[in-house]
């Protein structure tokens, strides 16, 4: 059991920026790829950004390219997304997940495991 804890939400203006962190523990953090989701009120939960385990490579939405950057830092087991530029089109709750197996990149909820409790992200325009 993987245990995902969420911290860095909060409320920004349009066009600012925040870094959300997911805290990992529970399981070999650094042999699992990682990734973050987020829902808007009424709306599904969809895919922001992946990160593989050991080689670091990306993934991204179309809607975040460009402004997002996800990262993880294996030795603190610590997952990070920094949001710039952001939107009022940008606030949902953000969620860390870790998908079902070593080898799944996470990039739809149906290939994640477990989820942490979330954050909140407000963009107020």
């Amino acid at each position: 059991q993987v245990q995902l804890v969420e911290s860095g939400g909060g409320l920004v203006q349009a066009g600012g920026s925040l870094r959300l962190s997911c805290a990992a523990s529970g399981r070999t953090f650094s042999d699992y790829a990682m990734g973050w989701f987020r829902q808007a009120p009424g709306k599904e939960r969809e895919f922001v950004a992946a990160i593989t385990s050991s080689e670091g490579n990306t993934y991204y939405a179309d809607s975040v390219k460009g402004r997002f950057t996800i990262s993880r830092d294996n030795a603190k087991n610590t997952l990070y997304l920094q949001m710039n530029s952001l939107q009022p089109g940008d606030t949902a709750i953000y969620y860390c997940a870790v998908p079902r197996g070593r080898f799944i990149i996470p990039r739809s909820p149906a290939t994640v495991g477990s989820w942490g409790q979330g954050t909140q992200v407000t963009v107020s325009s």
